[in-house]
């Protein structure tokens, strides 16, 4: 693993990564041995730079795990989903400041801003509808949460804090465009 955090960076949003997210027909491991199998299923998941349209991946990925499978087996491939990633624009003056303001008042340090290699399809969905649109994404995790895991839970002091900067953002956004 890579200790820079540049790659770390670049790994966990701009390279694409192969995950195994489902098993079947695989023996448990107190019942593994070394013998042929007649079928095996995987579920795979594969992030892509959120700039590369998902679509058209598929059928290359299907192309590829089908073509000359070794020792004569069978490959087949279903592409069940795709959605492709969204990158997001450049934040405008005024809503960076207004961020940072609010991360201060609340957590006594400027906001931190991360991407994330996960697509949210809702998001470039949105994005394409309104291109010059500003978004604030937010979430809580806190210390020692873990999103998605079965220890996965909401920390409280973390929720408030977020909330009230959401809300001076929110106020931040109407003085900048309504109150004029």
């Amino acid at each position: 693993m890579h200790t820079d955090n540049l790659e770390l960076w670049l790994n966990k949003t701009w390279r694409p990564t192969l995950s195994v997210t489902g098993v079947e027909g695989l023996p448990h491991l107190s019942n593994a041995g070394n013998v042929l199998r007649t079928q095996t299923t995987l579920t795979l998941s594969i992030r892509l730079p959120p700039t590369v349209n998902a679509k058209s991946v598929g059928p290359i990925v299907k192309d590829l795990l089908e073509k000359n499978p070794p020792y004569g087996a069978k490959v087949t491939c279903e592409v069940l989903k795709a959605g492709t990633g969204w990158e997001s624009p450049a934040l405008a003056s005024w809503l960076e400041e207004s961020i940072h303001k609010a991360s201060n008042a609340y957590f006594k340090k400027p906001a931190n801003f991360m991407g994330e290699g996960g697509s949210i399809p809702f998001m470039g969905m949105l994005g394409e509808k309104f291109p010059k649109a500003q978004f604030v994404i937010t979430g809580v995790l806190g210390p020692k949460s873990n999103a998605h895991g079965p220890n996965e839970f909401l920390h409280i002091a973390e929720a408030k804090g977020v909330t009230c900067c959401v809300a001076n953002i929110v106020v931040d956004h109407f003085n900048h465009f309504c109150k004029k």
